[in-house]
């Protein structure tokens, strides 16, 4: 240990101490010099270019402003404390300390009680932001009532890395158990409104979509940092050239105080961004809880672009106010990556093909590369037109199944049909007299929900029929499969009673 470092180490241990003994002067005195002394070794490290040791002085720094700003506002020196206060947050600018000590000081002691609410307030988001432990099941069982929660941002165990998919992707870092948070974030920008009827509702979006643009415009001139971390998006344009961030960049306490932005816009190149990143809250791979559901909303929420589509996913989305909660439909593996479904994936290939091109991507994921190979089969066509014209539902799922047996279809490939044909899966199991006809020929409809789930987690629909075949037969292994279904789809946000109440299931004599 250097001498300069020794001589920190003495001073911040003996003010510490002052200032646990409410010895206030002395304890000023000793921070005072010690954050000369931390000011001096910064312009010395800067010019070794040692990054590690420089954070740590920086860290020590913030500290000591923080410590020196509450000895200050002790004595009641209230705008030095400010002062003091105002450098911590230049360096850390979500600083805990500092901000309880300068809202103390701002709030002034006739209003502790909205400072101690304040104070509880930011403890829970930080514990939120920290720990991904968001609950939204009193939200729920009071029927959304009220304003829609404020939540804390969350990065979970995700990174941005390149993708075999498309551009960039988010990858998970270890493996993440179904239901659980991936990420939660606020939007940059977002518009809502009621749509009427088809020409009404087409100038609705019209208008809400402009509204959008001059939002994300009024944000970017506003903060530096929205504009650069806008910039990092696809423009749909040389996505090999891209860069892949840190992650680090995407968490808001790096911050800088201060966001004023005087640089020119590119508005072409925001509009570009825009038209490839923006997201509609009713999307087939989102469910929008509370007040929002009635309107169609349209926001941008950064990190959230960087997902990109598959036809076998393994995310979905919940949107609560301006906030985004993304969190795992079924298990995901360290290394694999986070995937929206942008269209209906319980569709056959044909359909989302179409609806891929009219994204403007060739959708090559393993699901389709699987289906292609059996689509060529002309019974498969049969089958597909059978269904769409509605003719004897039963008999083409019946030889949907008898074909994937000849065809030496196992495992995931069975789930990725069924789920191509789940329409008439589910038409099928909801009908008494196609189950009385066909109910001995087919598979239960708990093997094919749960070898659906596997490939593409947890979906509303499926949910449907299994809460639909809950509440005609019952049973504990039933409702079980229910909640876990529920997990999958709504996220381990809301609890075992609030998601009973979401999926209308009552509590019967078996107690559930």
């Amino acid at each position: 240990m250097s001498g300069a470092e020794e001589q920190m180490q003495q001073l911040r241990s003996k003010a510490t101490e002052l200032l646990l003994r409410e010895e206030w002067r002395d304890s000023i005195q000793l921070y005072s010099e010690l954050i000369d002394l931390c000011q001096s070794q910064i312009s010395n490290t800067h010019q070794h270019s040692d990054p590690g040791h420089l954070s740590k002085l920086h860290k020590s720094l913030c500290v000591a402003f923080s410590n020196r700003a509450e000895a200050r506002s002790k004595l009641q020196h209230f705008t030095q404390a400010l002062n003091d206060c105002d450098q911590a947050l230049q360096i850390e600018a979500t600083h805990f300390r500092t901000l309880i000590c300068k809202g103390k000081i701002l709030f002034g002691n006739g209003n502790l009680d909205i400072v101690n609410g304040y104070l509880e307030k930011c403890k829970k988001l930080e514990f939120q932001s920290r720990t991904g432990s968001f609950d939204l099941s009193d939200w729920v069982l009071n029927g959304f009532r009220g304003k829609p929660l404020e939540l804390a941002e969350y990065i979970g165990p995700v990174k941005v890395n390149r993708s075999e998919i498309s551009g960039r992707g988010l990858f998970a870092t270890k493996n993440i158990d179904a239901g659980t948070l991936v990420l939660v974030t606020k939007a940059i920008a977002i518009e809502r409104g009621i749509l009427g009827g088809q020409d009404s509702a087409e100038n609705a979006q019209l208008v809400m979509w402009k509204n959008f643009i001059d939002k994300v415009k009024e944000a970017v001139t506003r903060c530096q940092r929205t504009q650069l971390l806008i910039d990092m998006l696809s423009t749909g344009e040389n996505e090999a050239g891209l860069e892949v961030p840190d992650m680090s960049i995407f968490r808001p306490e790096i911050e800088e105080n201060g966001c004023s932005n005087d640089q020119k816009l590119d508005m072409d190149k925001i509009l570009s961004i825009l038209d490839v990143n923006s997201l509609v809250e009713e999307a087939v791979s989102a469910k929008v809880l509370g007040k929002n559901s009635d309107f169609y909303g349209v926001g941008l929420w950064i990190l959230v672009s960087f997902i990109n589509h598959s036809c076998n996913p393994n995310a979905r989305r919940l949107h609560v106010g301006d906030y985004v909660i993304v969190h795992a439909s079924r298990d995901v593996k360290a290394g694999e990556e986070i995937t929206f479904m942008y269209f209906d994936a319980l569709s056959p290939l044909e359909k989302r093909v179409e609806m891929s091109l009219s994204w403007g991507f060739n959708c090559r994921c393993s699901r389709c590369k699987i289906e292609e190979a059996v689509c060529s089969k002309q019974e498969l066509r049969e089958i597909e037109i059978g269904l769409e014209k509605g003719v004897d539902v039963g008999g083409a799922v019946f030889r949907l199944e008898e074909g994937m047996k000849r065809w030496a279809v196992r495992g995931k490939g069975k789930g990725y049909l069924r789920a191509s044909f789940w329409a008439g899966y589910a038409e099928v199991y909801g009908s008494d007299r196609s189950m009385k006809r066909w109910g001995r020929r087919i598979p239960p409809m708990e093997a094919v929900v749960d070898s659906v789930v596997e490939v593409m987690g947890s979906d509303e629909r499926l949910l449907k029929v299994v809460v639909e075949g809950l509440k005609k037969s019952g049973g504990v292994v039933e409702f079980e499969r229910a909640m876990k279904l529920g997990r999958g789809f709504y996220s381990k946000v809301i609890r075992k009673q609030a998601l009973r109440t979401l999926l209308e299931i009552g509590i019967n004599d078996k107690g559930y």
